[in-house]
């Protein structure tokens, strides 16, 4: 399979554990993206899976992933958390058959993981299983989204973003969360990195 496949097949292993160990108020925590719950993230990656494996085309927009979740909230959570369950393992098999369109399904709903285990407090948060893969994926990801080269030492290891042969930039980051952070705009503690020659919002791969 597709690494953005495995990716995600990986986050259905392990999410779903998470998500039934905690009770009603957790579900209401806020999280890094504005306005939203853990129940809203777990809405909108459930009608994200649900869409990808009915093949139903979306454009992502924030007004469209808005409804999704406006949509959601007189269900029961239990019901939205089943949702996300069933989707996951035919989105999987979609995001395969596409050959790269729906890479950026997998490893974003794999950030939403990131986004829903740091509202809960896991030491896990953004570096959960499957983070090599996910590191790969930005990688590929940066050369067609980013418009500066970044020379990036996470937590020990190189990876370069952009176009090859570009070096705009320097970035160190403590640890790969910090640097998915980054990439993903949720505002990284500013004492976890340090960035030479870019804004961060220039590193951010999703909008």
């Amino acid at each position: 399979m597709r690494p953005a496949a495995r990716l995600l097949l990986i986050e259905a292993d392990h999410l779903p554990v998470v998500l039934l160990g905690i009770d009603e108020a957790g579900f209401e925590r806020p999280t890094l993206l504005p306005g939203w719950t853990v129940r809203d993230v777990v809405a909108h990656c459930a009608a994200v899976l649900t869409r990808t494996a009915s093949g139903i085309p979306s454009a992502y927009r924030p007004d469209e992933n808005q409804a999704d979740v406006d949509l959601r909230r007189s269900w029961p959570i239990h019901e939205v958390v089943a949702e996300l369950v069933d989707g996951y393992r035919g989105a999987a098999a979609a995001i395969d058959r596409a050959g790269g369109s729906l890479d950026g399904v997998g490893l974003g709903e794999w950030i939403h993981g990131g986004d829903i285990r740091h509202a809960l407090g896991r030491p896990d948060a953004y570096r959960s299983p499957g983070v090599t893969l996910a590191l790969d994926l930005i990688r590929e990801r940066s050369l067609t989204r980013l418009d500066v080269g970044v020379d990036a030492d996470v937590g020990g290891d190189e990876i370069h973003l952009g176009p090859p042969d570009r070096h705009d930039a320097r970035l160190v980051c403590d640890d790969a969360a910090a640097f998915i952070r980054m990439v993903a705009g949720r505002r990284p503690d500013p004492a976890t990195y340090r960035l030479d020659g870019a804004d961060p919002g220039e590193l951010v791969l999703f909008h």
